[in-house]
């Protein structure tokens, strides 16, 4: 199909255009004159700018089609006798006629065709999806790559904005076309990931590679986007423990796995989940993740950390208040929930709430209604409610300090995360993408763990879970001036475990008694060989003894000799 256009809106005709044509016998009255924003459901393979400046003013038009431009006489003006007006309209007439000839009985157009066919099978034969949409993000090009990977067919997207077409948007919050950098000439190529629930249902995520199209002038067009179906190639990396994790989330353990598959199982869906684990496992992370699955990860993200807000203010932080509500309310100021509305809300530490505020939070959930502190008029929120607590909250329901009524409203999904003493296994791939952005902050080279080091951090029991280990790093690259973090480096309530300096392979000697001889501790042999499972040889390296060292030791202890062997 051929696009041919003249100006952005149709104009009634002058009269002396009117017979101009009449005498090609041309009937104006019956051609349907089309504006360009109307043509959003056809696909063209030829488009012709018939003017200077109608390229300028044109949007791209659906099916991306080749353009060209003709260039005729200029029209006459207003002040332009009939007769002049009407001759000037035939020159111009007798000029598209020998244009249009040329270009069907000259082989141009079907040259044209063959090319645009031949693009069009190749971007066509791609397994990845290809889409394009101009400066106000609508769609003009979408390839059966994009129909396979989406679910969504041509005729449903071409002409329409691509923020309407995905819901959420495909582009998540990295859009080069919202707000204020909408239509911005300021654009560079991208490339990010997105997760999208397709039309059958299924969660997918996607790689996405953003290219700028510009003009021969360097104006920027739109934007095309190639699509890659990274699924499959990210579940596997992800139990590998290659990769960034899930969502930043570190893990392989199969725990871990299972929380993972669980979050991806909560994105068609918007029940409430409650987080439970120790401090520092990660609880805001995986509350993170759920929204960033959900249909809501457009909107925001609200944590509130209730244990945090004294109790005379967090009626007014999690539901607002009005001008005059009490001393100090000096301007009306929206709550978390009002915030979060389309968004999610994070309560951590809910336990923490007091008796009444448990009474106002069910009912929010029950009815999706509020009022701010001091207003009488009831506001209406669409929210999704995440909570977390690392206390034993089914023992604070049959205690009666948590309602039992609210704790069932907040745990339709719950999620358990597991501390990081029942994961081990995950230790070393922590630490090692913990090191890879803490050295990254610090500018520093990137620093290796001593294997002394990592034996000793993946036997520490890790009270603190993942935020200790964290803290524990970044006290080692304080300490540690080289690349290699020796175990002396590390905090005192780990490198005081074992009294030895693993790397020089020396335990500390007796205070004021320089030179002296090693002198083995029976709780130091024990975890050595514990550590090395009973292996005596590894152990006195460790213990930076000789063998016969330890072996003498041993005979004076028999009680430690079989330590670590397995049955």
């Amino acid at each position: 199909m051929v696009a041919i256009g003249a100006g952005i809106e149709p104009a009634p005709l002058s009269q002396p255009a009117r017979t101009a044509l009449g005498d090609f016998d041309i009937d104006p009255s019956a051609e349907e004159i089309q504006p360009v924003d109307s043509l959003g459901s056809q696909s063209f393979s030829l488009a012709v700018a018939m003017g200077e400046d109608i390229l300028d003013r044109c949007r791209a038009l659906p099916g991306a089609p080749v353009t060209v431009r003709w260039s005729f006489p200029s029209p006459p003006s207003p002040d332009d006798t009939p007769e002049n007006a009407g001759e000037t309209y035939r020159e111009i007439i007798r000029a598209i006629r020998e244009h249009v000839r040329d270009m069907f009985e000259k082989g141009f157009y079907e040259a044209i065709c063959n090319y645009k066919r031949f693009s069009d099978n190749l971007l066509d034969g791609m397994s990845e999806g290809v889409m394009a949409h101009d400066l106000n993000r609508r769609i003009f090009y979408f390839s059966k790559g994009m129909e396979q990977l989406t679910g969504m067919s041509r005729s449903e997207v071409i002409g329409r904005d691509c923020h309407e077409v995905f819901t959420p948007r495909l582009c998540g919050g990295e859009c080069s076309f919202a707000g204020e950098r909408r239509c911005s000439e300021a654009l560079a190529p991208r490339r990010y990931s997105s997760v999208i629930v397709s039309s059958d249902g299924q969660r997918k995520e996607f790689d996405l590679a953003l290219t700028v199209m510009k003009d021969e002038a360097a104006k920027p067009l739109g934007v095309v986007a190639s699509v890659t179906d990274q699924t499959a190639m990210k579940e596997l990396k992800l139990k590998l423990g290659e990769g960034d994790g899930f969502h930043g989330i570190i893990g392989q353990d199969h725990k871990m796995l299972a929380v993972f598959e669980l979050v991806k199982d909560l994105t068609q869906c918007d029940f409430p989940v409650i987080i439970t684990g120790e401090s520092g496992t990660g609880k805001e992370l995986v509350a993170q993740a759920i929204h960033n699955e959900s249909s809501r990860k457009d909107k925001l993200f609200v944590p509130v950390n209730c244990g945090a807000l004294p109790e005379g203010t967090l009626e007014s932080e999690l539901f607002g208040h009005v001008k005059g509500a009490f001393t100090g309310a000096i301007r009306d100021k929206k709550g978390r929930f009002e915030l979060a509305d389309g968004g999610t809300l994070f309560l951590d530490e809910v336990a923490e709430l007091p008796h009444q505020m448990q009474v106002r939070l069910l009912r929010v959930i029950q009815e999706g209604t509020f009022e701010p502190v001091g207003s009488e008029a009831t506001r209406k929120v669409n929210v999704r409610i995440i909570s977390a607590t690392n206390k034993p909250i089914k023992e604070l329901v049959k205690n009666g300090d948590f309602r039992e009524d609210l704790y069932y409203r907040l745990a339709v999904v719950p999620i358990d995360l597991p501390p990081l003493r029942d994961r081990k296994n995950d230790i070393p791939l922590l630490i090692e993408q913990l090191l890879v952005r803490i050295t990254a902050k610090l500018g520093r080279q990137h620093c290796r763990l001593a294997p002394e080091t990592a034996a000793e951090m993946v036997s520490f029991e890790w009270p603190g879970n993942v935020r200790q280990l964290q803290n524990a790093l970044q006290f080692a690259l304080i300490k540690c001036r080289g690349n290699t973090i020796l175990p002396h480096h590390l905090p005192p309530e780990i490198s005081n475990r074992l009294r030895i300096l693993p790397y020089s392979g020396t335990p500390d000697r007796e205070q004021g008694k320089p030179g002296r001889k090693p002198k083995l501790a029976a709780e130091s042999v024990r975890l050595a060989l514990e550590k090395t499972a009973g292996n005596k040889a590894k152990a006195a390296r460790v213990l930076g003894v000789g063998r016969a060292t330890l072996y003498n030791f041993l005979s004076e202890h028999p009680e430690l000799a079989e330590i670590g062997e397995l049955e």
